[in-house]
């Protein structure tokens, strides 16, 4: 008989809600709770009791069967294997938390931005700040304001081949996904407009196209990029309004796409009226090759923000929008939440003005450089994919592992990596590879072991997946 009264607290379980449910399992049956032989709900049943979507409690459970936790039998239903799953570690892992930051844990999910000077340029600039505080911190910020901001932005982004770009093209936001959700807000129409995403792609890409009541299709993707056999079919089939994209710096697998590839996506994004967001927040850190906003500037919003250069604290991004379509997209953001906030606003136009974002952001990516080459010496021996000046790097992983079992086997070492599931849409192809990004906060010496902790994992898979 199903067990019908498991009802997990997931809450006491950090990430994803399908990640947290296989955890929850996992501990279920290592305490006793689902003894060995016991038949779980039916996937609609937990899903209802949870309230969590049938898609995630169907990939927990998948995800649990690959460790060998339980075994589905067709016609039958679903059942705990054994109380002993043949990989990883059977709960999940707490760690003492010190000052904001785990004891003895390695964050290697997001890239980190070193303190390179941050703090003293931040410092030195809210005292510029106060001295010109006056009673314009009464009213609601502007539009109006942010003029000699958006110009800065112009002057940033100069050494990107953008195509015809001014400060009228500008409009600012909260962060890069502030960014991606202004760009569905305006050019979105319809109960159930279609978006089409890179089959691995950015997670937020998705969650903010669902927000916006968008069906969210993904495109298949190789080396370089998005395929344009694969896009063109998904036009024809879906008749979409929006294509998100990166170009640079593929998120997640690095892939940087060539010019000859980045022209047919223009030629068909033109044949199909189709919009594009091109995400530029991932990029390296110079670049040759024309953006797809300069290719086709009457249609593509180029996103971007300092989150990756100078610190996410700012919440602090931007999009360029196309040709003519500027007052639009600073329309959305009126009314979304009017105009930045102004010690943000005020903060990052002394940085921009005063030069110290240009040497902060030279430094970061110097140290980037210098530890993703300390990435590239250490695992190097494996499939790693990665590129100049890019703060993350794609490791597919050898034969014997699977990518959810070596992200938790790597958490059991005290190194936190992303797998490919994360990045993949429910029910879409998912490789066995992992993200690992550099971490530029955490001292030399920690980054390095914990590295070394992985290239450890990776030449020793588990004995029972090995062929």
């Amino acid at each position: 008989m199903p067990d019908t009264s498991w009802t997990p607290e997931l809450a006491a379980f950090p990430g994803p809600k399908y990640q947290a449910l296989s955890r929850a399992l996992r501990e279920a049956v290592r305490i006793g709770d689902l003894p060995q032989g016991t038949q779980l709900p039916t996937v609609r049943d937990l899903a209802w009791r949870l309230g969590l979507t049938p898609g995630t409690v169907a990939r927990a459970y998948q995800l649990a069967t690959q460790e060998g936790l339980l075994e589905a039998t067709v016609g039958r239903g679903t059942f705990v294997a054994s109380s002993h799953p043949r990989l990883g570690p059977t709960q999940p892992l707490y760690i003492e938390r010190v000052g904001g930051m785990e004891k003895g844990l390695v964050d290697l999910r997001p890239p980190q931005v070193p303190e390179v000077g941050q703090a003293e340029a931040f410092a030195a600039g809210l005292r510029w700040m106060a001295d010109c505080t006056d009673t314009d911190w009464l009213d609601y910020t502007s539009q109006h304001s942010e003029a000699p901001l958006r110009a800065e932005i112009v002057r940033w982004m100069g050494d990107r081949q953008l195509g015809p770009i001014g400060p009228e093209d500008v409009a600012l936001t909260h962060g890069g996904q502030n960014a991606v959700s202004l760009i569905l807000n305006t050019v979105l129409r319809g109960d159930r407009p279609v978006v089409l995403i890179e089959e691995l792609a950015y997670p937020g890409f998705r969650y903010a196209a669902r927000a916006a009541r968008a069906e969210v299709i993904g495109v298949e993707i190789d080396e370089w990029g998005i395929v344009p056999e694969a896009l063109e079919a998904a036009c024809r089939r879906h008749g979409p309004q929006l294509l998100c994209l990166t170009t640079e710096a593929q998120n997640p697998t690095t892939g940087r796409m060539p010019l000859e590839r980045r022209s047919r996506i223009a030629e068909i994004a033109r044949a199909y009226d189709l919009q594009v967001l091109e995400d530029d927040c991932y990029s390296v850190a110079e670049s040759n090759i024309p953006s797809l906003r300069a290719l086709a500037p009457e249609r593509v919003w180029l996103v971007s923000s300092v989150s990756k250069t100078l610190s996410a604290a700012l919440r602090f991004g931007f999009v360029i929008c196309p040709v003519g379509m500027g007052e639009a997209g600073r329309l959305s953001a009126q009314y979304g939440y009017f105009a930045l906030a102004r010690p943000v606003s005020d903060l990052c136009r002394y940085l921009f003005q005063s030069g110290a974002a240009y040497e902060i952001r030279a430094r970061v990516q110097a140290e980037f450089a210098a530890r993703l080459q300390l990435m590239v010496n250490r695992l190097g021996a494996f499939d790693l994919r990665w590129q100049p000046g890019v703060s993350f790097a794609w490791l597919m992983l050898p034969q014997g592992w699977r990518a959810s079992t070596f992200t938790r086997m790597a958490e059991a070492e005290r190194v936190l990596v992303r797998s490919a599931d994360e990045y993949a849409l429910i029910g879409g192809r998912a490789p066995n590879a992992v993200r690992i990004a550099v971490a530029g906060n955490v001292p030399l010496r920690d980054y390095e072991a914990a590295l070394d902790r992985l290239a450890k994992l990776l030449a020793h898979p588990p004995a029972d997946l090995a062929v």
